[in-house]
């Protein structure tokens, strides 16, 4: 699985605050939480998505990546964070909200571990919790697979992103370059390979089904999912 270490130190200056999707996500959480007051991020990474929620809710975070929780924990000192696999982690706490954004899912390559996961977070909400994840469809896996690299200036640096198949697996495969400028025209390349997996929704849904009677699936682009859908949420109450 995945852990940023590399790309972390970078990641902010990348991706931004991420303020819009965690405006979508507080929205799904007034919807079918509103007495909500506590929220588990799984995959917290630097924290961006952990500060916005921090106006409205006491938060908890866990992730792999030790740099991208030391960023976390300067951005959101009070919140409580645990440098765990969000598979198999263990906490005393139960919560109103667990999240997982960003496709955060995707980097867990056998669905036995999305399983392992989806009863994990059920034994950590308390009643009437709600869980809410974002995955990238295969559709969206497959497009990129077929685009040319992303390239990215930012500062002085720049980034080059290409998305491959991944030899042996139905794996997409993530190559990060950072180019780090240091001095006058050098530069010091940093580089991380990332896998991300999908699998059908009704397979998702059957599996979540086991552990949440009530269960939403959304494209935030659409009226409702369809074969075309990128991104998808999945919003899942015990």
């Amino acid at each position: 699985m995945a852990n940023y270490d590399i790309f972390g130190r970078f990641y902010d200056a990348v991706m931004g605050d991420r303020s819009q999707a965690t405006h979508l996500l507080c929205g799904f959480i007034r919807e079918v939480h509103p007495r909500a007051e506590s929220v588990l991020e799984l995959a917290c990474g630097t924290g961006s998505v952990l500060k916005h929620l921090s106006k409205h809710y006491d938060v908890w975070g866990l992730d792999l990546s030790g740099r991208m929780l030391a960023i976390a924990r300067k951005k959101v000192p009070h919140a409580k964070l645990s440098c765990q696999d969000m598979v198999k982690f263990r906490l005393r706490e139960k919560f109103d909200v667990i999240c997982c954004v960003f496709d955060s899912l995707n980097h867990v390559p056998a669905f036995a571990d999305w399983k392992r996961l989806f009863g994990n977070v059920h034994r950590h909400l308390l009643a009437g919790g709600v869980f809410i994840f974002d995955i990238n469809s295969q559709k969206k896996l497959n497009r990129l697979m077929t685009e040319p690299a992303w390239v990215l200036r930012f500062g002085n640096n720049f980034l080059i992103m290409k998305v491959t198949g991944a030899r042996r697996s139905r794996a997409s495969n993530w190559d990060i370059k950072v180019f780090e400028r240091t001095q006058g025209n050098r530069y010091l390349l940093h580089e991380e390979n990332i896998q991300e997996v999908s699998f059908p929704v009704p397979k998702i849904v059957r599996a979540l089904r086991v552990h949440f009677p009530s269960i939403q699936v959304i494209d935030p682009d659409r009226k409702r999912p369809t074969p075309e859908s990128e991104r998808l949420y999945f919003v899942c109450k015990r």
